[in-house]
């Protein structure tokens, strides 16, 4: 069963990409959410996620140290991990594909993008 795990300090964030996945989950999805990056970590560990939507700015760890430790201490390569930034592209979009990211997306985002991304990482089709 495929997973998605959403990390975002912001509950609205939270919420508004739960909703905006939630069509996956009748296509037996499972989509997992937490607040932090230490959290984000040990769920990453145990429930080993398919794709991940990350927060860079986050409280405990943030989204750049969640990134190396889950691709570079944890070896986990099949992870694909988007960053979401409020910040725009420039250094923190560097700065995440150096970490390990598979992609960074502004926010705010569009959630057709999400979706599309979502469809491709796990090679489903929504309708």
């Amino acid at each position: 069963m495929a997973k998605i795990l959403i990390v975002d300090d912001e509950p609205h964030i939270r919420l508004l990409l739960e909703q905006i996945l939630e069509d996956f989950e009748d296509e037996g999805v499972d989509i997992l959410s937490c607040d932090n990056g230490k959290d984000a970590v040990e769920i990453i560990k145990q429930e080993k996620p398919d794709l991940i939507f990350l927060d860079i700015l986050m409280p405990q760890m943030n989204g750049f140290d969640v990134c190396r430790a889950v691709k570079k201490e944890l070896k986990m390569d099949d992870v694909y991990i988007i960053l979401l930034t409020a910040r725009g592209h420039g250094i923190n979009m560097r700065k995440g594909i150096e970490a390990g990211a598979d992609l960074c997306i502004s926010k705010p985002f569009d959630p057709a993008e999400i979706i599309e991304h979502a469809v491709r990482v796990l090679g489903l089709e929504i309708n």
